[in-house]
This record gives structure tokens, C-alpha cells and sequence, in this order.
């Protein structure tokens, strides 16, 4: 079996690991998308046809496949519901490094303990893209940002994305990282899921179930090792455009399976886990879980 280890694999080149994967191409760097067959096949034909304000538009003749290249370095941006079944190939690649882009907490467990020898790190990705198919992504955003544990700021594919025009900042730990995202984009997704309306709206639709559920997301963010005041989260949702939605409101909206247990579930085992109650959190998503086909299927 061939070794690349100088490859990137990028495993769900959707939106957002398109939108790299081009970058990282026009960057010249040895780039592959790891997609399912449809989507590798569309790739192949087409290229990455992308659609910027920051980095302007073009078509990048991305190679896909199926599979990861053996030994490859990997940056995973499939949505996180999609990992059980990316798991596999991941693990068959024996991959030397690991960018893991996904929302939530609880998936690095399951990727440490399915990859042991790799360099696994959780970044988190702020940016506002879309696919309009699989060969077809519009960058919405005029931004695009990645944080990575400052024990990972100067591996070989962090100094890759660097090189691809993106935006990359080193902060303290992982776990810092990850909650410093997801403090903000839990309550953005559930309050916009929950009433399918705009941010704006939906942040005053009813204060007291807002507050609730900005108290338990900063106690438990606070309990998990980053504090944070309701406050600072009240801030940021409504520095935001008060027309934004989020792409578990989209997905749902759409009958489409989404990281609502990812997000809310993920808070709630938190709170379990700190013996910190969650009510409003469950409300939302025990009223949202009959929407999502996912979960749907779990039952």
C-alpha cells in the first residue's frame, strides 16, 4: 500500500471542506476530497467551482475519491451525524494527522479512540458558505477563520491552511477552542430551530425561555472549563444579523438529518455530566426531535 503522507485529505468536501479544498488546490498544495460516490464522481467531472467575495471566484480541478489515501493527513469537515460512518475509512487510512472542523464536543473521543497513532486536534471554523451542488459553493461570508489548540499552530497542515489564504489563530486548549464556538452557535442554532425564525426574532419570541437557556449554556461552558456569563453570550447573539439563520434550522426546515443531538444533546449530557440542570435546553430539543429524520430513526 502507497504511503502519502504529504497528502491533505479533506473527508466532506460539503460547503465549508470544499471551500478549503479549493483554497488548499489553488495553494499547491497535494490536495484530494474524500466524498461518497455521487459527489466523487461530480468533483471529478466539474472541479470545485467557487464563489467568493474575499478569494474571488474560480474552478479548482480538486481530484476526489472514495477513500483516504494511506497515511494521509486529514482535515474532517463532514456534518457530525456523518462521522459514525466516515469512522471506518479514517481508520483504514492510518492517517499521521487529524484537523477535526465539526460542531459540538463529544465526536474527538470517538476519533482518539478510533485513530490512536494519529496527531488529532479540534478546531473550530467560522464561516458562512453554501452548496448548491456538489461541484458548487458560494462563500457568503467575508471572512473565513479556523482555531487550533496552541499545541497544534505550527503543524503541517495548519501551516498549509496559512498558506491557503485562511485565517488561522492558535488558542490555549482544545477544549477552549471548541466551547469558545459552540457557546455562541448552541443557543443560535436551538433559538432559531426552535421558532424557525431569523436570530433577531427569535432571541425576543419569549424572554424567559431565552434566558433560560443562555443561563444553562454559560453554566455548563463555565462548569466544562471556559467561563462564561450570560451576558457575553446575550452580546454576541445580538451583534449578529438579526435576519441569520443556522444550518440545523436549514436542515430541519428541509427534512434533512441534522446535529441537533450534536448541539442539544451534547449540552444536555454536559449538564448531566456537571449535575447542572438543563430544562430549557430539553425543551427544545424534545420539541425538535420529532422534525429531525435522524433522530426520528433512532427511536
Amino acid at each position: 500500500m502507497t504511503d502519502e503522507r504529504g497528502r491533505i485529505a479533506v473527508v466532506g468536501p460539503g460547503a465549508v471542506g470544499g471551500l478549503v479544498a479549493a483554497l488548499l488546490h489553488r495553494a499547491g498544495e497535494d490536495v484530494v476530497a474524500v466524498a461518497r460516490p455521487d459527489a466523487a464522481k461530480a468533483i471529478n467531472d466539474d472541479g470545485l467551482t467557487i464563489r467568493s467575495g474575499q478569494y474571488g471566484s474560480w474552478t479548482a480541478p480538486v481530484p476526489a475519491q472514495e477513500t483516504v489515501p494511506h497515511g494521509a493527513r486529514i482535515i474532517l469537515a463532514t456534518k457530525a451525524f456523518a462521522l459514525p460512518d466516515s469512522i471506518p475509512i479514517i481508520r483504514a487510512a492510518v492517517p499521521v494527522e487529524i484537523i477535526s472542523l465539526l460542531n459540538g464536543l463529544d465526536h474527538m473521543q470517538e476519533l482518539r479512540e478510533s485513530c490512536p497513532g494519529a496527531s488529532i486536534a479540534g478546531a473550530a471554523i467560522t464561516v458562512e458558505a453554501a452548496r448548491f451542488s456538489p461541484s458548487v459553493i458560494e462563500h457568503r461570508s467575508p471572512f473565513l477563520r479556523i482555531a487550533v489548540p496552541v499545541e497544534s499552530a505550527d503543524s503541517a497542515t495548519v501551516e498549509a491552511l496559512r498558506k491557503a489564504g485562511i485565517k488561522v489563530t492558535a488558542r490555549d486548549s482544545e477544549d477552549a477552542v471548541l466551547w469558545n464556538k459552540f457557546r455562541f452557535l448552541a443557543p443560535l442554532a436551538l433559538l432559531t430551530t426552535y421558532w424557525d425564525l431569523p436570530i433577531g426574532p427569535a432571541l425576543t419570541r419569549d424572554e424567559n425561555l431565552t434566558a433560560g437557556l443562555l443561563a444553562e449554556v454559560s453554566n455548563v461552558a463555565t462548569a466544562d472549563g471556559l467561563p462564561t456569563t450570560v451576558t457575553t453570550v446575550a452580546e454576541a447573539l445580538h451583534g449578529l444579523p438579526p435576519g441569520m439563520r443556522s444550518s440545523l434550522q436549514l436542515d430541519i426546515a428541509a427534512g434533512r438529518p441534522s446535529e441537533l443531538d450534536a448541539i442539544g444533546g451534547a449540552l444536555i449530557r454536559r449538564g448531566e455530566k456537571h449535575a447542572l440542570p438543563t430544562p430549557a435546553i430539553a425543551k427544545m430539543v424534545d420539541t425538535l426531535q420529532g422534525s429531525d429524520p435522524l433522530e426520528s430513526r433512532r427511536d
